[in-house]
């Protein structure tokens, strides 16, 4: 494929990708890639990699589902032993392949995608229900506060 330029794209349904449907509130959707390989002016072995999903996260702030758009556009370079990746050019990522040169596209396609996922989502529309906001710390009354375990240096610091 790399030999001949090969490029394939066309639409994937999330619910195929199982590694990252453990990370997701839902597996519905698909994902439209688009896979490009070739080499490049050193003759360094690529693939680049375009998907653009709208995943079903949690929000970490409401704990309520959304969807999140996501799109991912890197390169990736071939290489079949890890000392290979030195010789990578700046701004291409390593691809471990197998020793009988076959790359799994869904799997290409499901790293890119599970890398793209934020640590912590949060959703940008969504805000705390009433009952959970709290009163800043000035409109508590000292008694109702919890005791600060910094309160012993805020003393040290005044003498």
């Amino acid at each position: 494929m790399v030999s001949a330029r090969r490029s394939f794209q066309g639409s994937l349904p999330i619910a195929a990708m199982p590694r990252l449907c453990e990370a997701l509130a839902d597996d519905a959707g698909s994902a439209d890639y688009q896979l490009d390989f070739g080499r490049d002016e050193f003759g360094t072995a690529y693939v680049d990699v375009r998907v653009q999903a709208p995943l079903w996260v949690v929000c970490q702030r409401t704990l309520e589902p959304f969807i999140m758009p996501v799109k991912v556009e890197s390169r990736l370079g071939l290489i079949r032993l890890e000392r290979d990746e030195a010789a990578l050019p700046a701004g291409c990522e390593p691809l471990l392949v197998a020793e009988d040169d076959k790359l799994n596209p869904v799997d290409v396609i499901e790293d890119e995608l599970l890398l793209a996922l934020p640590l912590v989502p949060v959703n940008p529309d969504g805000a705390l229900p009433e009952d959970v906001k709290r009163p800043p710390a000035e409109e508590i009354p000292a008694e109702e506060r919890p005791d600060n375990p910094f309160a012993v240096l805020r003393e040290l610091k005044k003498k």
